[in-house]
Formats: structure tokens, sequence, C-alpha cells
């Protein structure tokens, strides 16, 4: 039996039309749930995200890495008890990117 499907069933769902208007640096799992925790706790220890977020010490400073890069977070070192400390927050850039994020997702939903 031959099946025939009208030309737009293969052209609306090209991934190069699906989630266009989609940061693709949010949608990455990890860093959509970093920026997601860092949305409602304005500030985070590495040590409490590592936790939130499950994900091993070298992926999470990966991730980090990629934020900070495209100025999303500003990530801030120090030593607390002679223990190396690191601190992270949302830049306003971050925060708006996010908020953009989410209004956009709302479209496909």
């Amino acid at each position: 039996m031959l099946f025939c499907f009208p030309v737009y069933y293969y052209t609306t769902n090209t991934k190069d039309n699906m989630y266009k208007n989609l940061d693709p640096l949010l949608h990455a799992p990890l860093r959509l749930a970093i920026v997601s925790h860092l949305m409602a706790h304005p500030q985070v220890s590495f040590t409490a995200l590592k936790k939130y977020t499950e994900a091993s010490s070298g992926n999470l400073s990966v991730e980090l890495k990629k934020l900070e890069e495209a100025q999303y977070l500003r990530i801030q070192k120090s030593f607390l008890d002679n223990y190396p400390h690191t601190q992270v927050s949302l830049t306003n850039h971050g925060i708006k990117a996010f908020e953009n994020y989410v209004k956009n997702l709302k479209k496909y939903l």
C-alpha cells in the first residue's frame, strides 16, 4: 500500500524550522537547569548548584564557563576558611535571555 503525505508534512517539521526562536545556549538541559535555579536564587555556590543539578564537577564547570563566556552569568571565586569558594549569579543579560527563552517556549505550548 502506498501512502501519500502532503508536502507541508515534510517541510514544517524540519529541524531547521523547529525551535528556531529558542536560544540554543539555554536549550541544553544542564544549562537550562542552572539558569532556572539562578532565577529563583540570586546567588548560589558551586556546591549548591552541583547538588541541585546532580551534575559532575567537570560537567558543571564546562557549562558554567559557556554561560559565563556568553555573559549570562558571573562567577566569583574566593576562599572561605582556606577552601575555594565559588559563587555564581546571573547578569542582567542572562536574566533577559532567560525571560526571552521562556516567552518563545510558550509559543510552542
